[in-house]
């Protein structure tokens, strides 16, 4: 019994050091990941036990929290808890600002301005995950902005979206969420719903 013991406690440690490294998902180099959907990449990001919405029938004025450390959003109705949706936020340098705001814009239908792929006139991606400001336009091609799905502006450029969630934070500075969460957030609130972000 003392040996399984000591086998057990070995490989904890082994873990624990193991799990203390840096994570590379949080570099500089993490790509602009676009889709209007949960999931996506040739991995596959985690299961979304988190996400549900049950505010349909429930009346009352609006409201919604974000914790950034958690990677959740939480919807209120007259301060009763009616939906939580996992989270993808900003990714190191590019990160969520953290404040109390309020909804100020709401398209169904928006596409970045400033991050997207250079196509040509055939529609194909001829430089992907391109942003407007840093990288030239080759030529012979325009720009298409990756689609955010039921866009939520909250200040200046950031905004609450339907998106791609690989598990930790890494957008531009955005919120994304499941396209079904996106889409009953985006229902649910009108400009001027407060909106909370938190550490």
């Amino acid at each position: 019994m003392l040996g399984v013991v000591r086998v057990i406690v070995c490989v904890g440690l082994v873990l624990f050091i193991v799990g203390c490294g840096e994570d590379t998902r949080y570099s500089g180099n993490t790509q602009y990941l676009g889709g209007g959907v949960y999931g996506g990449a040739a991995a596959g990001p985690p299961r979304d036990t988190v996400s549900y919405w049950d505010g349909d029938s429930v009346k009352g004025s609006p409201s919604v929290k974000i914790s950034l450390g958690e990677q959740r959003a939480y919807f209120y109705k007259a301060g009763v808890l009616v939906g939580v949706s996992q989270l993808s936020t900003g990714r190191e340098g590019l990160n969520t600002p953290p404040g109390n705001f309020k909804i100020i814009q709401k398209d169904k239908d928006h596409a970045s301005t400033l991050f997207g792929d250079y196509v040509d006139s055939a529609g194909n991606v001829v430089k992907p995950n391109v942003d407007v400001k840093k990288d030239p336009k080759p030529p012979g091609t325009h720009f298409r902005g990756t689609p955010m799905p039921y866009f939520m502006r909250i200040v200046s450029g950031t905004g609450m979206h339907a998106g791609y969630l690989p598990g930790y934070p890494a957008s531009h500075g955005c919120i994304r969420m499941p396209e079904f969460m996106a889409e009953n957030f985006f229902r649910s609130v009108s400009v001027g719903t407060p909106v909370t972000i938190t550490n």
